[in-house]
């Protein structure tokens, strides 16, 4: 008697532990990500209350971003550096349910290359459609 309450017991346990198990595969997982056309902005195309506020905090690392006329414009600085050369590459612009997802990298000169030696302000401007979300920089 004893052995079969205690095998109904197990029994119970492993199930309801089954079940816990099963509810938290998903919350693992990260949104799918869908890329997202995208165009790098140039300078003389840089809203002006973007630019303004890329001019006041460029000496900073900083991550913006700023909404106008349908169009998401993301800007992420790497602050001051110590000579040019510098390049920005944008590894990512990605979508999910909940937000915009952006990635770049900020690429030093290369070895024994030829760069001037005044202090530079690297940063990249991209712009999308605006989808209402919130941006996350990683």
């Amino acid at each position: 008697m004893k052995k079969r309450i205690l095998s109904a017991f197990m029994l119970m346990m492993t199930a309801i532990g089954m079940v816990f198990m099963s509810g938290c595969g998903k919350a693992g997982k990260e949104a799918e990500l869908v890329p997202v056309d995208f165009t790098v902005v140039s300078f003389d195309d840089i809203p002006k209350e973007l630019t303004a506020e890329i001019e006041s905090k460029k000496s900073e690392d900083f991550r913006i971003t700023y909404s106008a006329d349908g169009w998401l414009y993301i800007a992420r600085g790497y602050g001051m550096q110590n000579s040019g050369g510098y390049s920005i590459a944008v590894k990512e612009v990605s979508m999910a349910d909940n937000a915009v997802y952006f990635d770049s990298e900020l690429i030093g000169p290369k070895q024994g290359e030829a760069v001037n030696k005044l202090a530079t302000y690297p940063y990249v401007v991209v712009k999308l459609e605006d989808a209402g979300q919130s941006v996350v920089f990683r």
